[in-house]
């Protein structure tokens, strides 16, 4: 999952990405408005943090662009703002949820799993295909209630086609959301990886779709 940090103030932009990245995901950082509405139109991302009060252009005349060239990523709006006003404001313009400064960052990252999961139509913390439980609290899985031993990219990709369960997803698609944007990609990784997450599962649950992509879902019998 792919996440981007909007935030002028360098050391807690630094404190959130460090946090994100621990927790398993990519992370892009922007440090004014322009440049987090460039990367924010221009670049795929699962989730936004998004500061309200930003130098070159503010976070809701961000957020309102973004919202009207047709952006539907999820968004979370950082304020250090008491107005009621300004809460408002910001999701009037469409953000998903907001929170107040001084903040836990444990709580931004809760906000975020759960911005996420909903935005791919679950609700619940834990994400179930067959016999494979995804733990995105505790960023983990488990087959048949064994842990698996992934590395980050294997987790990464993993966790993006159990949010994606029963959908096709491209190579192009996986790369993006899987990878930083200064990361040299390779497509043909992803097929690499796909192969150990394969006999890591030791389950048929990823599904090759010719000249599309893959598609994770449970096997019919539902084990």
């Amino acid at each position: 999952m792919r996440i981007l940090v909007v935030e002028d103030d360098v050391n807690l932009s630094r404190q959130l990405s460090e946090a994100l990245k621990e927790a398993g995901y990519v992370v892009d950082q922007a440090f004014d408005g322009e440049e987090g509405h460039y990367l924010g139109d221009t670049e795929p991302y699962d989730a936004i943090i998004l500061d309200i009060g930003l130098p070159e252009m503010d976070g809701i005349t961000v957020l309102e662009k973004w919202r009207a060239d047709g952006k539907a990523m999820p968004v979370l709006l950082l304020t250090a703002r008491d107005r009621w006003s300004d809460k408002v404001a910001g999701i009037d313009a469409g953000a998903d949820d907001y929170v107040a400064k001084p903040f836990h960052v444990e709580e931004v990252l809760a906000r975020i799993r759960a911005l996420i999961r909903r935005a791919a139509g679950h609700a619940s913390p834990d994400i179930v295909c067959g016999p494979v439980r995804l733990d995105t609290k505790g960023s983990k899985a488990t087959v048949n209630g064994e842990t698996l031993k992934l590395t980050s990219h294997e987790y990464r990709l993993l966790s993006y086609l159990m949010h994606h369960m029963g959908e096709v997803v491209s190579r192009t698609e996986l790369v993006e959301h899987m990878y930083d944007q200064d990361f040299d990609r390779d497509s043909n990784t992803i097929e690499v990886f796909v192969g150990r997450l394969r006999k890591k599962i030791g389950v048929d649950l990823i599904e090759t779709v010719r000249g599309l992509g893959y598609r994770m879902q449970a096997p019919a019998n539902g084990k």
